[in-house]
């Protein structure tokens, strides 16, 4: 009898170290971003995963058409996966109602609990962990850092999705912090890429000083055509993400997403070796970085104060 109760916990390990997990990712975009992939195959990596090994990945994207994210959210539950991964806000609030067994890891979502994500920080409950920067108190740093860049800058544009959930919040700190920094904003909206040339042309004809891309999936999707618009348009422009600033934009202030994917490892290790997704609290990034490209700046015609250059994170020459 002693011999058979311990060789049965030893049969369960056995079991469980021969199982190949099946993890779901699920984005908004049109893919896995390759940098985000490496450092999120890194961490699993770190830990022991290794994908064709003990675990397999399949991913549904969107193609940024929200309409499809339930109906992808479907198929990943239909496929009983072990674990979802999602990356945006909309994909994370789709993926909690498709769901209330799989676990869900959330990378990138701004807001998690003002979006009604997770009800806390220390203890999400429920079966929704992960990560989230903070994308509404962000807003106020970023156009300070937008007004520091561009002289006598009086007018700010705010370039919103009003498809993204997190926006309503972000354009009200908006608000707030234009009243502190005594400039006036220009509401501009983009739900999808056809419209950012309007946006754009609407800048220009409301002559804005300088606008602010409130981070958002698509957007960073069109940032090569963004940073191209806002260079034509002689509009100087402030992003949430380095990806921006490195496809020809001009400066940015955020957390890096890449960094998050890693983090995110940490998470599927911890819950498919049985931790428990509401007992995890979900983190917020510590580091965040400025970025500035002087080649864009030169093109604009803009100078850069010293001070400011000086507290860049990274300088883009």
């Amino acid at each position: 009898m002693a011999g058979s109760l311990l060789a049965a916990p030893l049969a369960v390990d056995a079991e469980q170290a021969g199982k190949v997990y099946t993890m779901g990712y699920l984005t908004l975009g049109r893919f896995f971003a390759e940098a985000s992939r490496n450092a999120f195959q890194q961490g699993l990596r770190e830990r022991g995963w290794v994908e064709g090994q003990n675990f397999v990945l399949t991913i549904k994207a969107a193609q940024f058409k929200s309409e499809q994210l339930p109906e992808l959210a479907a198929e990943l539950v239909q496929l009983k996966v072990d674990i979802m991964i999602v990356d945006t806000a909309e994909a994370a609030l789709v993926a909690k109602r498709s769901t209330h067994v799989i676990p869900i890891v959330a990378v990138t979502p701004a807001d998690a609990v003002a979006i009604g994500l997770v009800g806390s920080l220390a203890r999400p409950g429920g079966n929704v962990t992960g990560l989230s920067y903070l994308g509404t108190e962000l807003i106020g740093k970023q156009m300070g850092l937008l007004k520091e860049a561009v002289p006598n800058l009086s007018r700010i544009g705010i370039l919103s999705n009003p498809a993204n959930p997190t926006h309503p919040a972000r354009l009200r700190e908006a608000d707030a912090t234009a009243k502190a920094l005594a400039v006036r904003i220009e509401r501009i909206m983009a739900r999808t890429p056809a419209e950012l040339d309007r946006a754009f042309t609407d800048m220009t004809r409301t002559r804005v000083g300088g606008v602010l891309v409130v981070s958002d999936p698509m957007f960073a999707d069109e940032r090569v055509r963004m940073a191209q618009l806002a260079s034509k348009s002689g509009i100087p422009a402030m992003y949430a993400f380095r990806s921006h600033v490195a496809a020809g934009g001009l400066m940015s202030y955020g957390p890096d997403l890449v960094d998050l994917h890693r983090r995110a490892a940490g998470y599927v290790d911890k819950i498919l070796k049985g931790a428990k997704p509401g007992d995890l609290p979900i983190e917020q990034p510590t580091k965040f970085d400025l970025v500035i490209n002087l080649k864009t700046a030169k093109a604009l015609g803009l100078t850069i104060p010293q001070s400011l250059l000086g507290r860049a994170d990274e300088v883009i020459q």
